[in-house]
This record gives C-alpha cells, structure tokens and sequence, in this order.
C-alpha cells in the first residue's frame, strides 16, 4: 500500500512516512494509490467483533506492512480501552428509519476520539521505532484540539501546538484544551476564524525550511491516518443494521469534509451505502456545492454549532481527487485558482458523479434549536447542536423514503450547554471530566493571523 497526493507531484509514500508527513510536499493531502477492497464473505464474517477487533480488520490493509500485526492489534485495543461505554459507539433506534450512533464516549467526549486516541499512539510507536521526535501543529474548530491534546499529552517524543480561533469556539471547547498541564501542550489563540487557523498549519507545513526545522506533524484530518481511523464507526454501524445484504445511508454534521469523507471510503472500500446526507449550519458552502455544483467562499459567520463554522473544507479535495479522476495537476490548477478567486464550478460530469452519492443539508440557528427541542420531544434523546443537524437530516431522508439513515452524533450535548439549555430550557449535566475543568486555571497565547509571529512563537517556546 502506498499513498499519493492530490496535486500529482510529490513522492508515493507508504503509511508511516504518511502519518509523519501529515500533508504532502506539493501542498496535497495524501490517499491511497488503491481502495483495499471488502469482500461480502469478510463483513459477514466481522458481524460479532468487538469494535477493536473490527478496527483492526478494517485497517490493517492501510497499513502496507509497515506496522507488525501484532503491535498493530496491541495499540488498536488500548486505544479504544478507555471509552466510557462497552460498545464505543453505541448505535441507537430513534424512528422507524433513523437511528443514531453515538461517538462521544471517548476522554473528550466527541468523536475526534475515535481517530485521535489511535494516531496519538501511532505517533508513539513509529518514532520510537526512529528514535525521532515531532512538533504536532493542528488547528481546530472545536473538537480535535482536545481530542487531539488528550492522545498527545506527556507522550515523550511529542510537542504539540493547537490552533483556535479565538472567542469562536464553546467555554468548555476551549478549557478541555487550556486547562491541561503538561509540558508538552501549548495552546494558540488566533484573532480570526478557523478558516484562518487551518491556512496557518497549511502555511507552515509549506514552509519547508520551518517544517523540516522542527519535525512538523499533523493531527487534524489532513493526515490520512486520521481517515482511517474513522472509517470503522461506519463499518460497524453498517453491520449492525444487516451489511451486506442491507444498504444504509448516513447523515454526518461536518464543517472539514474529514467525517464524511471517511464515508466515502467506507463505501470505496465495499460496504454497502446507499447516500451521505452532508450537514451543514449557516456556514453552507458544502451544501451549497452539492445543490449547484459551485464552491464560492464566503465570510465565515458564528453560530451554535462551531466546530461546522468552516468556508474552505480541506478535505473536500480528497473527494475533488476522486471526482477529477485522479488528475493531479488538473486539480492543483483549479485548487490555485480557487484560492485566489474564492470560487470553483464543477464540470456537469464531475457534479453528477458526486451527487450520486452525496446530498447536501443546511440548519441556520433557529432550525438547530428547533431541531433540538423537537428531537428530545420525540425521542427522549438530548443531542448537541452539531448532532441535531445530523439528526434532522436523517428523518428528512427518511421521509424521502430512503432506509435506514443513520445520523452521526459527534459530541456530548453537555460541551454545548448554553444551546441546549436554550433549545430545551434543561441544561445538561456535565460529566464528571468536564466539571472538574471548569474549576481549573487555563494556559493559552493570544497571536494575531500572521504566519511570521505564530512560528516565531512555535520556535521561542521549544527553546
């Protein structure tokens, strides 16, 4: 197995020098040369693993040998050891058609978990293996700072500095990052939004004298391992609901196209899924591609689901590979231009191909409350607002007709409190982990949108 670049003009890779590498030399994001493949005889036969032992299946074909089986299996199991529910991803009947898997049960209750719990011990073993070091730089919206924080935190051959818009993003968001200790950590609060912290970390990587300087990895879904990590929770919920022999469709809230692009490689890889419902909040450039078949960028506006409050989604160019027909240049041609105009159209043939697959759904504010209060009062179930747009997007496609749709549930109600409370009038309890943080003093840098100044502050704090 090896993995090339989107853009068709860095070196093939295979799977460690891809995790180290996070995002390719020619500014690409790295994905297989080939879809491994899954035969209908290996799911039916995966049907009674645990979620470890199915992650280990599912995965160990990414891997191309450059991790032993053994080692592999070891770091597989204790990552997802730590969960809070025996299931990890428990999946849930809330209609008729419509289900919901949760993926909030990991140490920061959402469901970067999942990946990031894995890839923080990928780290580990693969420099340890070197006797290397890396400088993790991430950005985030929310959600993967933390979880990407908790998998790194006093790991011995691992810096990391996580990016956050400041003021953007939930209290309790921001404190699961700020308030950890270890020596390890930094945390940077950038005057701008998440759009802005993302090109940073991308500046940075593309700065080849600072990235090879400092040994620069990546957390956030650039990195394939993060990928595919992520494809398991839909091989697993596919299973659950009769995969094979039955098809499943899947509504994911995503502002970075990374969730729901490790559907898309789910389905490449063999499972059977009829549609991925992709949701969106105000910030509706995705559902606004998938309806007209244009990406046009415009200003990132605030709302109650932060983590979706994203205009350029990276990892949309993984799907743009697919639909280019793996046409490299072609695609670093109109992604230049794209990021120079703010505005990309799709050839008919190309938008046909990806709404073959995909549909776009979009909630403002006011149709998240509502989702909110109306999902709990038919259901019984509190969700956050992000998993609501999930939600909402499930029971439309179910009207549609289309069965089952499972809705992805991306992080405790509990992170996004004020919402909640104002949708339902019940705030959510915190869970005991989150309680604490409330009481604990923060860390953080405050920097302004200039490339210059963060790495200046990168190199001053490892000194």
């Amino acid at each position: 197995m090896r993995y090339v670049s989107t853009r068709g003009a860095a070196p093939a890779l295979a799977f460690d020098e891809v995790l180290l590498a996070g995002l390719a030399a020619d500014g690409g994001l790295y994905v297989p040369e080939s879809w491994p493949q899954i035969s209908a005889a290996e799911l039916r036969s995966w049907a009674k693993l645990s979620y470890a032992e199915l992650a280990v299946r599912v995965m160990t074909p990414f891997l191309g040998g450059t991790i032993p089986a053994g080692d592999f299996a070891r770091l597989t199991h204790e990552a997802y050891a730590g969960f809070d529910h025996p299931a990890v991803a428990p999946l849930k009947q809330l209609e008729d058609r419509v289900w919901l898997m949760e993926l909030f049960h990991g140490p920061t209750l959402a469901f970067k978990d999942l990946a990031l719990q894995l890839v923080g011990r990928l780290y580990d073993h693969v420099l340890g293996k070197r006797d290397g070091r890396v400088t993790i730089v991430g950005a985030t919206s929310g959600d993967t700072g933390s979880a990407a924080i908790e998998a790194c935190r006093d790991r011995a051959r691992i810096d990391i500095f996580i990016l956050h818009p400041e003021g953007r993003i939930s209290e309790v968001q921001r404190r699961q990052m700020t308030t950890v200790a270890s020596p390890n950590v930094r945390n940077i609060a950038i005057r701008g939004s998440f759009d802005d912290c993302q090109d940073l970390v991308k500046a940075m990587f593309n700065d080849r004298g600072f990235r090879d300087e400092l040994r620069l990895g990546a957390v956030n879904s650039i990195n394939w391992a993060r990928i595919m990590a992520q494809t398991v929770y839909y091989v697993r919920a596919g299973l659950l609901l009769g995969a094979p022999e039955r098809r499943v469709s899947f509504a994911v809230p995503t502002g970075n196209f990374g969730n729901v692009f490790a559907g898309y490689a789910a389905k490449r890889m063999g499972l059977p899924i009829e549609r991925l419902h992709v949701g969106s909040n105000r910030n509706d450039i995705l559902a606004r591609l998938f309806a007209s078949g244009e990406m046009a960028v415009q200003p990132v506006e605030p709302s109650l689901s932060p983590s979706m409050d994203i205009q350029i989604a990276s990892n949309l160019e993984r799907l743009l590979f697919e639909l280019y027909e793996r046409d490299g240049p072609a695609l670093a041609a109109d992604m230049a231009e794209f990021r120079k105009r703010g505005r990309l159209r799709l050839a008919p043939a190309r938008l046909a191909r990806a709404r073959a697959l995909f549909q776009g759904f979009r909630l403002d504010d006011a149709g998240t409350l509502a989702a909110i209060a109306e999902i709990l009062r038919r259901t019984g179930e509190l969700v956050d607002p992000h998993s609501a747009i999930g939600v909402a997007a499930a029971q439309a496609a179910a009207r549609a007709g289309e069965a089952p749709v499972v809705a992805l549930a991306t992080a405790h109600p509990a992170k996004f409190g004020d919402a909640v409370e104002r949708a339902t009038g019940a705030r959510p309890k915190l869970p005991p982990r989150l309680a604490e943080i409330m009481r604990q003093p923060e860390r953080l840098t405050v920097l302004p949108m200039d490339l210059a100044a963060v790495e200046a502050h990168i190199r001053a704090s490892l000194r």
